[in-house]
């Protein structure tokens, strides 16, 4: 995710601003707020899994954005009384995935047999997140949660791994294009779920495999003659 340059504003515009309209209008109109946050915020983390209560170290300007939000929300909760509760999602993924993210470019990829741009090693791990956990995991924080919690998934795996996941599932290989790593990647990520698994009985339910499966055959689906 490239958010260094000229494409900053966006993240500012669609982040800091746009949150910022909301939680005058939910603070005004006593509204309560489920704030989606990010794994960015924490960068080169000092622990993992990593706990809520880390210090938040980002790497990248969308992972700044991100945990300006953060503060601004928290001003808002402190000055106006917004309620409000914040998710740290960690790197969801799922059909109906935005194109531009690496899972749905792998399975589209793989079922046009075009290419994938893979940046950095592969080595890089992630939680990653099925969209209904992340779902499941909203509700619940919309229903009775009251302050900051991490949601993701419970294996956490490499990009190589979920890419030899894709390619045994389509029956084919993957046509690699190396590069180097982008400026401000993390090299790990990995939730500590205990704090949203005691109070809110949350936990995963799909692993990666079958999550992975699901994502694939939409894609396939969708490039069916």
């Amino acid at each position: 995710m490239r958010s260094f340059g000229d494409v900053f504003p966006n993240y500012l515009r669609r982040n800091l601003h746009a949150s910022q309209r909301l939680f005058e209008a939910a603070a005004r109109d006593g509204v309560r707020v489920v704030s989606a946050s990010s794994s960015s915020i924490y960068g080169a983390a000092e622990s993992y899994p990593t706990p809520e209560t880390a210090v938040p170290a980002p790497l990248s300007p969308y992972g700044i954005s991100k945990l300006a939000v953060e503060h601004l929300a928290a001003a808002y909760e402190r000055s106006f009384g917004l309620d409000i509760v914040t998710l740290r999602y960690f790197t969801v993924f799922g059909p109906r995935q935005r194109p531009d993210m690496a899972f749905t470019r792998i399975a589209f990829a793989l079922a046009d047999g075009g290419s994938f741009d893979l940046y950095g090693d592969g080595t890089q791990t992630r939680s990653f997140t099925y969209v209904s956990d992340v779902v499941e995991a909203t509700i619940a924080a919309m229903e009775r949660g009251s302050h900051t919690y991490n949601v993701g998934g419970a294996l956490e795996a490499s990009m190589r791994e979920a890419i030899a996941a894709f390619e045994r599932l389509a029956g084919r290989r993957l046509d690699l294009r190396e590069h180097p790593a982008v400026p401000g990647d993390q090299r790990r990520t990995s939730a500590d779920t205990t704090r949203i698994r005691s109070e809110l009985g949350w936990e995963p339910r799909v692993s990666l495999e079958e999550g992975l499966e699901a994502q694939w055959e939409w894609a396939a689906a969708r490039r069916s003659p």
